[in-house]
Parts: C-alpha cells; sequence; structure tokens
C-alpha cells in the first residue's frame, strides 16, 4: 500500500486513515452576478480573495439583494473535509464560531456530513464570504473572518491530533503565523502527514518568505493552482512543479480545464480534467484536494489520485457552491469506482 501505515484490508473491507483539517470556520453566501460590473463597483479584483470588515461585508450582500444567492457552510479546508466525508473518510475539522445562526449552520453541517466539530466558540459573530459568482463561473470572495480568525496557537493541544493520520491546512490560515507553526508542529510530533492547499494568489504573495519555510520544513503533500505556483517559484507550473518536489513528498499544481501535474520523487504525471458543464468555481480547489487525498487513503497510484480529484473537481463546479446534493456524489462515486476498476 503507498505509504499508509495504518491502513490493512480485512475481509474485503479497508480500515482507513483518518484526517484531520484546519481552517476559517465560514459560512459561503454564493451570490451569481449578471456581469462583472458589480466587482468593480465593489473594487474587488475578479478572481481573488480579499479580507474585508463586517460594514463591508454587509454592504456587499445588501448590494447585491437583488441578485440570485445560496447559502452554505464554507471555508477551504472545511470543503476539503466535507469532499473526505462524502467519499466515507473518517473526518474532523477544527476552527472557531460565533455564538449565532450562522455559527450554529456550520456546526450542524459538519455532523451532518459526518464531520466530527472540533470548534471553538466566540462572542464575535460567525465569519461568512460573500462568494461572487461572475458569468464565466470566476469567483471573487469578499471574506469577512468575524470569529473565524480568533482561531490561536492556544486554542491547539496535542489531544486533538489523537487518532488521525492526516492533517490537511488551507492556505488562508498562513496569515496567521503563530498559529500555524504550532498547528505543523504538532501534526509533525504527533506522526501526520500534513497538507497544504495554498487557497489564494495574494495570500501567497503576502506570506511569501514564512510560506517558503512551513512548506519546506514541514508540509508533505502541496496543492496550488497555477497563479499560486506562479507566486510562490515565480516560474510556469511545468517549472513550479519541480521546484515544489524538492521541497516536499508530494507536490500537485492544478492548470484549470487542462488538468493538473502530480510529482512524488523523479515521477511526474500529467492529469486530464474531466468535461464539465461549469456553473460556479467555488470549491472546485478544495474537493480536487478531497479526491486526491481519498486516493492517497486508498493506496491508488498516484495518477490516479489525480483523476480522482479531477472527478470531484468537475462535479462541483457543475452545481452552484462546493456543495453537491447526494445523487451528485452517488455519480461521483461510481466514477471513481470505476477508476479503481
Amino acid at each position: 500500500m503507498f505509504f499508509i501505515n495504518k491502513q490493512y484490508i480485512c475481509q474485503n473491507f479497508f480500515i482507513m486513515a483518518k484526517v484531520l483539517g484546519i481552517g476559517n470556520a465560514l459560512v459561503d453566501i454564493m451570490t451569481r452576478l449578471k456581469s462583472d460590473e458589480t466587482l468593480e463597483n465593489f473594487n474587488l479584483p475578479k478572481g481573488s480573495m480579499q479580507l474585508v470588515d463586517a460594514d463591508f461585508s454587509e454592504k456587499v450582500n445588501k448590494g447585491t439583494d437583488h441578485l440570485e444567492k445560496s447559502i452554505a457552510s464554507g471555508g477551504s479546508a472545511a470543503n476539503t473535509i466535507h469532499g473526505l466525508a462524502k467519499m466515507g473518510i473518517s473526518t474532523g475539522f477544527i476552527g472557531k464560531v460565533g455564538k449565532d445562526d450562522l455559527g450554529i449552520f456550520f456546526s450542524e453541517d459538519m455532523e451532518k456530513s459526518g464531520i466530527h466539530p472540533l470548534l471553538q466558540t466566540s462572542e464575535t459573530p460567525s465569519g461568512k464570504a460573500m462568494a461572487l459568482i461572475s458569468p464565466d463561473s470566476e469567483r471573487t470572495f469578499a471574506t469577512y473572518l468575524g470569529a473565524a480568525v480568533e482561531l490561536s496557537a492556544d486554542d491547539l493541544s496535542d489531544e486533538l491530533y489523537k487518532g488521525y493520520d492526516f492533517f490537511h491546512i488551507e492556505g488562508y490560515l498562513v496569515q496567521n503565523h503563530e498559529l500555524i507553526e504550532r498547528a505543523v508542529k504538532l501534526a509533525k510530533n504527533n506522526g501526520l502527514k500534513v497538507s497544504l492547499d495554498m487557497a489564494s494568489y495574494n495570500v501567497v504573495d503576502d506570506n511569501l518568505e514564512f510560506l517558503q519555510m512551513i512548506v519546506k520544513d514541514y508540509v508533505d503533500i502541496v496543492f496550488a493552482n497555477e497563479e499560486e505556483a506562479r507566486s510562490f517559484t515565480g516560474k510556469e507550473p511545468e517549472e513550479a512543479i519541480h521546484i515544489f518536489g524538492k521541497l516536499c513528498e508530494i507536490a500537485v499544481v492544478k492548470i484549470g480545464k487542462e488538468g493538473s501535474l502530480v510529482k512524488k520523487g523523479d515521477t511526474l504525471f500529467s492529469v486530464d480534467s474531466i468535461n464539465a458543464n461549469s456553473v460556479d468555481t467555488t470549491g472546485a480547489g478544495d474537493l480536487y484536494a478531497s479526491g486526491f487525498l481519498f486516493g492517497l487513503i486508498r493506496g491508488l497510484p498516484l495518477d490516479i489520485c489525480g483523476k480522482t480529484g479531477s472527478i470531484l473537481a468537475g462535479k462541483t463546479i457543475e452545481v452552484i457552491g462546493p456543495k453537491m446534493n447526494e445523487d451528485g456524489w452517488v455519480k461521483v462515486r461510481n466514477l471513481v469506482n470505476e477508476l479503481r476498476n
């Protein structure tokens, strides 16, 4: 089996590794834009994630009241953990929410999905992300972190990591250097494999030196899209993948419709995306990570791990928001089973 020492087969059943995630516990408010003029009006760079205060968040919310909206629990790592849970993996999630309706919604959504919520609470309102979806399916986030940003190094302990084998981090947390450094040290001390999704090119730009240290010293698996890879390495994907490959055990660079590049040691795979009718790209990268990690846990070859990631990402962009309904997940699981057969 591929590098998971706690996995075995007994009477055709898998005893599988467990995945712990940490990230900003946010509620996504998905809004479909009629044009990108709305982004210009709010001075939001298309495709970026901008941190905003509560007043600006509410201004965006009210300014788009006339548009079609939906709500879902979100946050990059939470989306990845949700995808893993839907694929049958045992998961937990560390985050912080407010003592309000959004916080209750977030916690209950985790439990309904079979995720063990390891949530701290705060008097500060829960975080929310205004996800503005352009007509071409690109999404732009105006994110009020609220209680989520109050998650601190002091909230973490060895006990939280017990029983888990993988630790997945979203890049958005990297802005809290003390939190991330303690989180990865505890993970390594407790024998967990660490995976990091870089999450946004502007986060990489703002925290480059620290992020380079974290990847080199603590990260086993790194996920980056082409913009994040360019920010981190200064190179295009075909060169960036080799730089990442020298820093950690497994490197993945996602290149949109062109698929992804996966590298471990001297082995490099180019993985195709799947044909998909793109409606909203929210959560695509997060769900790619779900599929890829699922493949690793199942002991699948790296190219099949990448193809599994492509399936989850491709099916996610066919719906609004990062959450598919159960019929969608049935189709995903069937497609993944076909890969394995």
